[in-house]
């Protein structure tokens, strides 16, 4: 196992994470152990090799703050794609203690601005927080030609803030214990909380268990998730929902075809948001036998060592 020390006041290997990052021979058949001292960094992060782990030492920010209207180096907008402040592609990696983050969104104005795009399998992080306004966690499909992959992310114990799609994509990810912090930036517009883009041959997208929704925002403003595909897969099993839920719980973004394609269900929620009432009939209210189906060992096909 290598170790290395990432330092701002020069006191480790590296005064920046993505030179120690660089500094990682290609096709390392050791373990990369990263080991990042207290600090903002601002860098534009691109972690791509794989069978590493990162450890924030204090009070870790990986910190950027592109958007998607900014122009590039062309002159045209540069996408949701690039605004990120952090690429992981590299698989088998582990995180904990790092604070993500894309700083552009705060005023509202400036559209998505990713804090931390995924492509990668055993994805895992625990007591991180992800922090932006629109598109805050961005978490991807493999390649084309990576589709041996299966893009597996897990995260325990994480803070994921945001106000509009801002957890979305199209992995299979797996959320214990995290507290979802619906942000009120855009007051003028409602708010989603997730966006999947399910493929259809997957059984589950992203499966949130015993998590906090919370918010500041007004009541019954805020949606579970809307389809940015047409097979999203979005289950809330054994979570408290604060009363910024709305209580149709959720939107099919206008799309009334994905009624009968998407998979959006809940199980033993509880709290204010959590009455199913009202809920959109094209939603599902699962049955305990049911929700077994999206345990943590169900989803990841009971493959769940690395998520220890």
């Amino acid at each position: 196992m290598r170790t290395i020390w990432v330092s701002k006041s020069g006191g480790g290997d590296f005064t920046s994470v993505q030179a120690a990052i660089d500094s990682i021979p290609e096709g390392a058949a050791e373990e990369t152990v990263l080991f990042i001292e207290p600090g903002v960094y601002k860098e534009k992060l691109r972690i791509h090799k794989p069978d590493l782990r990162l450890y924030g030492v204090g009070e870790v920010r990986l910190v950027y703050d592109d958007y998607a209207p900014k122009p590039g180096s062309d002159g045209a907008p540069m996408g949701t794609y690039a605004s990120c402040s952090t690429y992981i592609t590299g698989d088998n990696i582990r995180v904990e203690n790092i604070i993500f983050e894309n700083t552009a969104g705060e005023s509202g104005k400036v559209g998505q601005a990713v804090a931390l795009y995924v492509d990668a399998d055993k994805a895992v992080f625990k007591n991180c927080s992800f922090l932006a306004a629109q598109d805050t966690l961005y978490l991807a499909k493999p390649k084309e030609e990576k589709q041996n992959r299966s893009g597996r992310n897990y995260f325990e114990h994480c803070r994921i803030a945001g106000d509009i799609d801002f957890i979305f994509g199209s992995a299979t990810a797996y959320f214990e214990e995290c507290e979802i912090i619906s942000l009120n930036v855009q007051k003028e517009i409602n708010g989603y909380i997730t966006a999947a883009a399910t493929p259809e041959d997957k059984e589950a997208g992203f499966v949130f268990h015993r998590c906090r929704m919370v918010s500041d925002a007004a009541a019954n403003s805020v949606y579970l998730g809307r389809p940015w595909r047409d097979y999203a897969r979005t289950v809330f099993m054994d979570c408290w929902m604060g009363g910024h839920i709305r209580r149709e719980g959720w939107d099919d973004w206008g799309k009334p075809s994905v009624n009968h394609t998407v998979h959006y269900a809940e199980y033993g929620n509880d709290g204010p948001g959590a009455d199913t009432n009202a809920r959109v009939s094209w939603s599902k209210q699962l049955l305990e036998h049911e929700a077994g189906s999206f345990s943590l060992e169900a989803v990841f096909g009971g493959d769940t060592d690395w998520t220890r």
